[in-house]
């Protein structure tokens, strides 16, 4: 999931071309950067920072090939892209999910953990039997995932260009050709005669090589690795709380005496319950399709689909193509939390369906280090009402969908929050009661939100490590949630049903979607920071944002109040994985972290009644 980006030909502003396209390649991804160009000769530099920082150290002129790449690193923390060898340059924008298979398989020998390699590998074996031109039918037989790849071969003086879900744009300026990750980028430049590679393939001209190898030179920095390693420790996984906790739960759902502003009436039968107002009937599709009418276009996507990769985004695609027949394209924002597995549903979401996945990542580094402060700030003077803010640094989301929406020309959002995601408790436990009329996850509106972050800085006062250098991040990702205007937004679940046992089955045999070792639920398996902050509530407070879900379920009658038990005695049981992965991503000590949290007093052995 990264930024691709080229040009090719001779033009006196090639070097403001690049300097624009670069700034475009960023915003895809920051972690790690690489360019290959050919001014008299070929030289390729990659570098462990950011496009911009590595072309400012460059010396160029007026290169005849230029071709970059902002990454955001997803696999193998130490090799950069593009993958070079054997006179073979890769730049590869995407994530190839079955990359060991092919190796094994093409008896093909690895030399790094980069998916991109494959391609290499790929085009060593076979280009000397086919046509360049057919590398189109093997990277799709033999690929799985989404890929956009540039792959110089300057030995014979050619680019291959190719997409197998659109993500690749060419056009023309002149005698120049360009092309780059976004549509936007180019009409940018006002490329003409622009075209989309989505399973198409371009073959190009560039100079050839003059000598026998090129210029390959690595940038290489001090810095905290990015991707975890997943080695994970049966003595740490120990130290996880295990007890479950005795709670007193209402008689009809499974909300437990430690839930916030909860009181239970005479029948052992909670507010909550009683102030319910169902959800899930829907309104009438009919009046849906006649909203979608009012946006289809007869070319070109005509809808915006906030992706994630988790549960329910994925499903929410896979229907708004197959029901609704709109034509979406995918927007990602990366802010550094999102699972690997949750990465990898994207590639294999927008690869079946065909279907770009335009991403916005965030400086992850920054992000990182913002949540790891709040985190030891939290540690200080534990508080169940400012876990929230672990999360705080993902809402920029809504800042880029702006931007997004305003680059492709599409107004459009179509999201899919599931609606019995409401949880109340989050906010409860800042003091903030309980608003039974929403409908949503989220508290928006200014009132309300002025309110809540006035409960939050009050208890932030009574702990001065929250003024840290995050402050303003989480700030301004609140105003762009909860206070900025949001026109053209619908919820597909509004109008369909929402079928949890039809939506598991869907994605999982008809996209092959991944699920998770360490939880029974495929629901937050692709948001990283779940099984953490679901630790901290089941060990202070007895329950988890499962047990509001399922709750909301048994009210509307599509699960029993024993079902839920059940489920719930599974779901909340600690993700040891997911825990450890958080923590190594945030350069925290697991057991440092584990044992203050195992040590705070529970809420549940307070408040019992």
């Amino acid at each position: 999931m990264c930024g691709i980006f080229g040009i090719i030909g001779n033009n006196n502003n090639n070097k403001a071309f690049i300097k624009n396209l670069s700034m475009h390649a960023k915003r895809r991804g920051s972690d790690s950067s690489g360019i290959m160009m050919f001014q008299s000769e070929y030289t390729v530099e990659r570098a462990d920072y950011d496009i911009s920082k590595l072309i400012k150290g460059l010396t160029i002129n007026n290169p005849e090939i230029f071709l970059g790449i902002g990454r955001l690193i997803t696999n193998d923390n130490y090799a950069n892209q593009p993958f070079y060898s054997d006179n073979i340059c890769v730049f590869h924008n995407g994530i190839v999910v079955n990359d060991n298979e092919v190796f094994e398989t093409e008896k093909i020998k690895r030399t790094s953990n980069l998916d991109t390699e494959v391609f290499h590998g790929l085009v060593k074996k076979y280009s000397k039997d086919i046509e360049l031109e057919e590398f189109k039918d093997i990277f799709l037989k033999k690929c799985k995932g989404t890929f956009s790849v540039a792959i110089a071969l300057p030995e014979l003086g050619k680019l291959i260009l190719f997409s197998n879900h659109g993500s690749l744009y060419i056009g023309y300026k002149e005698d120049t050709v360009i092309f780059s990750s976004e549509k936007f980028h180019l009409l940018n430049l006002n490329c003409k005669n622009i075209i989309n590679l989505n399973k198409k393939i371009k073959v190009l001209d560039i100079p050839k090589l003059n000598k026998k190898k090129l210029t390959l030179k690595d940038h290489k920095i001090k810095r905290r690795l990015l991707v975890p390693n997943r080695k994970f420790s049966p003595t740490k996984e120990k130290n996880l709380e295990k007890t479950k906790p005795h709670v007193v739960r209402c008689k009809k759902c499974i909300l437990p005496h430690t839930f916030p502003f909860i009181n239970f009436n005479k029948d052992g039968i909670c507010n909550y319950c009683l102030n319910y107002k169902n959800r899930s009937v829907t309104k009438p599709k009919k009046d849906f399709l006649t909203i979608l009418e009012n946006y289809r276009k007869i070319i070109g996507p005509d809808c915006i689909v906030p992706f994630s990769g988790g549960r329910d985004s994925s499903y929410s695609l896979h229907v708004i193509i197959n029901e609704l027949n709109m034509k979406p394209v995918t927007y990602t924002y990366d802010w550094g939390m999102t699972s690997d597995i949750g990465r990898r549903n994207i590639s294999r979401m927008c690869s079946k369906l065909g279907i770009e996945n335009i991403i916005v990542s965030a400086d992850i580094r920054k992000k990182r280090n913002n949540i790891r402060k709040n985190i030891n700030a939290w540690l200080k003077n534990p508080h169940l009402g400012m876990v929230n803010i672990f999360t705080a640094g993902d809402k920029h989301f809504y800042k880029y969908i702006d931007d997004i929406k305003k680059e492709t020309n599409i107004s459009l959002n179509l999201w899919g929050y599931s609606p019995f995601e409401v949880t109340h408790f989050k906010s409860g436990f800042l003091g903030y009661p309980p608003d039974f009329e929403t409908e949503r996850t989220y508290t928006f509106g200014a009132l309300k939100q002025l309110r809540y972050q006035f409960l939050r800085f009050k208890t932030m006062l009574q702990n001065p490590a929250y003024f840290n250098s995050s402050l303003w991040d989480s700030l301004t990702g609140e105003y762009y949630r909860s206070f900025k205007k949001k026109d053209d937004y619908f919820y597909i679940f509004d109008y369909l049903l929402w079928d949890e046992n039809l939506i598991d089955k869907t994605l999982i045999n008809e996209y092959d979607w991944e699920i998770a070792k360490d939880t029974s639920t495929t629901w937050r398996i692709g948001d990283g920071t779940a099984g953490f902050y679901n630790y901290i509530y089941y060990t202070l407070a007895g329950f988890t944002e499962h047990d509001t879900f399922r709750s909301n379920q048994v009210r509307e009658g599509v699960i029993t109040r024993n079902n839920a038990l059940e489920l719930v005695e599974k779901e909340n049981k600690p993700r040891y994985e997911n825990i450890a992965e958080y923590l190594e991503m945030l350069d925290l000590d697991f057991n440092t972290v584990i044992n203050r949290i195992n040590s705070v007093p529970r809420l549940w052995q307070q408040n019992q009644i």
